[in-house]
């Protein structure tokens, strides 16, 4: 009964609001110290905590969290949001829905070079909530599109979300990166179709902007969308093409990225010491909630895995009626429920390592379930109560802007985000299409011919005897 208990006392403790670090170290280290007395077993297995947490600290893969939370926070900062929206507003301002097709579209971009909702979430709302609220759209429809919009950041690459669920489940974080471009695509479409339909049933939801706000089709207004778009462009290569080109680690590349994300704020002319001391002190932040939260998971595994607590999730969960498809489906609707309360992080450190081992016993590749579990996660940042896209909308939000709106706006997006994770289910080639399966070689068809050996002298003294 002990890994129930202990899955049980975890459940309880995030329920009553303690910090999940914290609640993982103490429920760890109490079911530690409990199992040495019941006899599970000795104190020489908890000498295998020190070596796990130096592990993590010296794990050359997690530095890449920072660089990119640098990253987006210098964006964040830089302009560049505001060069994208206002041109690509200005774009397509005249047709129904055109400020919205304009905030999905940067959205996107924005999530390529960030990988941060907040980033891409307050820049967007701080810019494009005020010109929808004054031309009339929908308060639902614009607070939904803005917040969706900058969830697509976890999905598409390099999203953080995409770094810790390659890390926890032992996979490439190039191969996630490869693998969740598909599903990047079809979110972005999902929206698309989303405000089209809507500007067809109810276009007085999404009207157009009127001639007088739309300034003249001219070099100038396409020389300001080519001023954002071409160095997102080539800060997007300088970060993923590298990856995917074998040419940087994710490390190597959010390093990278950090310093184009310098050269931006400076050519915008946006750069400053104190941006930087913001953003790095925000990056330290996010960084060492990480840490700790990964601390306090890995005492809660081991101590876990002492208690053959893997043996009991397998058990449980490989047994499912329906296989593959049930595993799938019961695995999908408890992280959905978990997001509720836990943030992406903790889901990743506390219960993916639980799944992976269950998945690959059921012959489920490892990468596209967690792609598929990344766009399940990025619904934690959607739906009430403790959605942190609508916290940072909120709090950016004119007072006139109602919590509810926010709320329900919401609503829809997040069935698109779930309508994502049934397609990704019915189409696993959206992930494995874009992977590197490498030069296919039978093992039967490879011979190994080795040369005779040479012949023994006569007169040879054996070692022997």
């Amino acid at each position: 009964m002990m890994p129930p208990l202990m899955f049980g006392g975890l459940i309880l403790f995030l329920l009553l609001g303690f910090p999940a670090a914290f609640s993982l170290c103490a429920l760890g280290l109490f079911f530690g110290f409990l199992a040495i007395e019941l006899g599970f077993f000795t104190e020489a297995f908890l000498w295998n905590l020190p070596l796990r947490v130096f592990g993590i600290l010296s794990n050359d893969l997690l530095l890449a969290i920072p660089f990119f939370t640098l990253m987006g926070a210098i964006l964040e900062r830089c302009g560049l949001a505001e060069d994208l929206l206002e041109g690509t507003g200005q774009i397509f301002g005249k047709i129904p829905g055109g400020l919205a097709y304009a905030v999905i579209i940067v959205g996107a971009v924005l999530g390529a070079i960030t990988g941060t909702v907040a980033a891409s979430v307050i820049a967007m709302g701080m810019i494009s909530l005020p010109v929808m609220m004054r031309y009339g759209y929908d308060m639902r429809i614009a607070t939904g599109v803005i917040a969706a919009s900058g969830t697509i950041t976890q999905v598409i690459p390099p999203s953080l979300v995409l770094i810790v669920l390659g890390d926890q489940m032992g996979v490439s974080v190039g191969d996630m990166y490869a693998g969740a471009i598909g599903p990047s695509f079809l979110q972005i479409l999902l929206f698309i179709l989303f405000i089209l339909a809507v500007s067809i049933i109810a276009p007085h939801k999404v009207p157009p902007l009127p001639p007088e706000a739309l300034a003249p089709r001219s070099w100038q207004l396409y020389w300001r969308v080519a001023r954002g778009m071409v160095p997102s462009i080539v800060l997007i290569f300088l970060v993923l093409g590298t990856i995917f080109l074998g040419l940087a680690t994710p490390t190597e590349a959010g390093a990278m990225g950090a310093i184009g994300a310098i050269v931006l704020a400076w050519i915008n002319g946006r750069f400053s010491w104190r941006l930087l001391r913001e953003a790095m002190g925000n990056t330290m932040r996010i960084t060492a909630m990480v840490i700790f939260i990964l601390i306090g998971a890995t005492v809660f595994s081991l101590v876990f895995q002492g208690v053959d607590g893997g043996h009991w999730i397998e058990h449980l969960l490989s047994h499912l009626p329906g296989g593959q498809t049930g595993f799938l489906i019961f695995v999908n609707v408890f992280v959905f429920l978990l997001a509720f309360f836990l943030d992406f992080f903790e889901i990743a450190f506390i219960v993916v390592p639980l799944l992976a081992p269950v998945a690959a016993k059921l012959d489920i590749n490892l990468v596209w379930f967690g792609v598929l579990l990344c766009i399940n996660l990025q619904t934690s940042f959607m739906h009430p109560p403790f959605g942190f896209a609508l916290f940072y909308l909120r709090g950016i939000a004119p007072r006139e802007v109602l919590t509810k709106d926010i709320y329900l706006g919401a609503i829809p997006w997040l069935c698109l985000q779930l309508l994502l994770v049934a397609i990704v289910i019915a189409w696993p080639e959206s992930v494995t299409y874009w992977l590197s399966s490498g030069p296919q070689i039978d093992p039967a068809s490879v011979r190994i011919d080795l040369p005779p050996p040479p012949p023994i002298p006569e007169d040879a003294v054996p070692i022997f005897r």
